[in-house]
C-alpha cells in the first residue's frame, strides 16, 4: 500500500531527528511536536462530544500507525487518563469505514460504577487526547451478506449495528438481503440513533419496542412478527441476560451472532492473593479479575479488548486454579488463561 504524503513527511522528519536525539528517542519529540505523532503507542483525539442522557457520542480522529480500516460491527479500545492512571475499556463503531471523513465514531452509556464510562460522560471534551487498541472483534456481517437476517438489540447494543448497516448501505447492499431490526429501549426517550434508524425506514423492517410498556422482547412475540425467523441469521446485541435467553432459544438449529460487552461477575470464585512471577503480589476480591487486580496494584500486564477475544493478555496459570468469567470453565495449573475474564478460585501464581 502506498504511504501518504503525510506518512512521508513524518518519516523524513524522524530520520532527522534521531541524528540528533540522545538520550531521547525521536517518538519524545515528534509527539511533542503533535501529540498524535507516536510510533510506541497507538493515539488519538477527541473531536466532537454530543451528550443524550446517559449516553455521550465521540467523534475520534486517529493519529499515527492506527489501522482505520475495519469490518462494520468491529470495536476499538480507547485508554484514558482518569486520576493519574490510563482507563481501558472496548466500545463498538457506529460509523463506516469510508465515511466520517476518517474519524472513529462510538457511543458510551455511564455503567454504574464504569470508571471510564462515567468519567467520559461527566468530563469529556473536545482536544482530550487518548490512547487507542486497533479495531477488532468477530462481530460482523459475513461477505457477501446472508439473504436474510434479523438483528435483535437492545439499548446501546445497538451501535454495532448501525455501523453494520452504514456499511451496507456505503456498499449497495440492502437490495440482496431481507433485513428486519428489533430495537428495544426502556422508553423513546432513551432511543439514541433514532434519527440514524430514520434514514434506513426505506430500505429495512424497523421495530421499536418500548420495555417499559410492552415488556421485554419474547421469542414467541418475534416469531409472531417474523414467522420466518429461524431461517434468519440472527445478530444480537445487548445486555447479557437477553443475550443468554436468545443463544438459548437459537441452540445449534438457527445461525446466530452477539457480541457482549459486559461480564456476568457471579461466580462461586472466592478470590484471593496474585503472586506474580515477575515478584509483585495483588489481592482480588470476589468477581476481580486477574487483570484489573494487577493493574491496581501497578503491575504492569498486557491487554486488548479486555472481553476475553482478542487473547492479548493470555498467560500461563503456575499455581492455583481460576474460573473463566464468559465460559465459565475452572482452569488449573499448567494451563494457559484470558488475565482479563478470569477471576481467582483462592490464592495463585500467575506467568508475567
Amino acid at each position: 500500500m502506498a504511504r501518504s504524503r503525510t506518512q512521508d513527511r513524518l518519516a523524513s522528519m524522524r530520520g532527522l531527528l534521531k541524528r540528533f536525539t540522545t538520550p531521547l528517542l525521536p517518538d519524545d519529540y515528534s509527539a511533542v511536536l503533535n501529540p498524535l505523532w507516536s510510533t510506541r503507542e497507538l493515539r488519538g483525539r477527541i473531536e466532537d462530544v454530543r451528550r443524550h442522557g446517559d449516553v455521550v457520542l465521540l467523534e475520534i480522529t486517529p493519529g499515527w500507525g492506527v489501522q482505520t480500516n475495519f469490518k462494520p460491527g468491529q470495536y476499538i479500545g480507547i485508554g484514558v487518563e482518569v486520576d493519574g492512571r490510563y482507563v481501558w475499556r472496548s466500545y463498538s463503531l457506529t460509523n463506516a469505514p469510508d465515511s466520517n471523513q476518517g474519524r472513529f465514531s462510538i457511543a458510551v452509556k455511564a455503567v454504574e460504577k464504569g470508571k471510564l464510562s462515567q468519567h467520559l460522560i461527566g468530563t469529556a471534551s473536545p482536544g482530550t487526547a487518548i490512547r487507542i487498541a486497533a479495531p477488532a472483534g468477530d462481530f460482523y456481517l459475513p461477505n457477501p451478506v446472508p439473504a436474510k437476517i434479523a438483528f435483535i438489540t437492545a439499548g446501546t447494543g445497538i451501535t454495532p449495528v448501525i455501523s453494520m448497516l452504514r456499511g451496507m448501505q456505503e456498499r449497495q447492499e440492502f437490495g440482496q438481503s431481507d433485513v428486519v431490526l428489533h430495537h428495544s429501549v426502556r422508553s423513546l426517550n432513551d432511543h439514541v440513533f433514532a434519527e440514524v434508524l430514520e434514514q434506513f425506514a426505506k430500505d429495512i423492517r424497523i421495530h421499536i419496542r418500548q420495555t417499559s410498556i410492552e415488556g421485554r422482547l419474547q421469542a414467541e412475540d418475534l416469531e409472531q412478527l417474523e414467522p420466518d425467523l429461524r431461517q434468519r441469521e440472527i445478530f444480537a446485541c445487548g445486555p447479557a441476560e437477553m443475550l443468554d435467553y436468545w443463544q438459548q432459544w437459537a441452540g445449534d438449529d438457527v445461525a446466530f451472532h452477539s457480541e457482549r460487552f459486559s461480564l456476568q461477575r457471579s461466580s462461586d470464585a472466592e478470590g484471593g492473593t496474585i503472586e506474580f512471577s515477575n515478584g509483585g503480589k495483588a489481592t482480588a476480591a470476589s468477581g476481580t479479575t486477574i487483570l484489573e487486580a494487577g493493574e491496581a496494584a501497578g503491575i504492569p500486564m498486557p491487554f486488548g479488548c479486555r472481553m476475553g477475544i482478542c487473547h492479548t493478555c493470555v498467560r500461563q496459570l503456575e499455581q492455583g486454579e481460576v474460573i473463566d468469567l464468559l465460559s465459565g470453565e475452572t482452569h488449573e495449573s499448567g494451563q494457559r488463561v484470558r488475565t482479563c475474564v478470569s477471576v481467582p478460585k483462592g490464592d495463585i501464581r500467575v506467568q508475567t
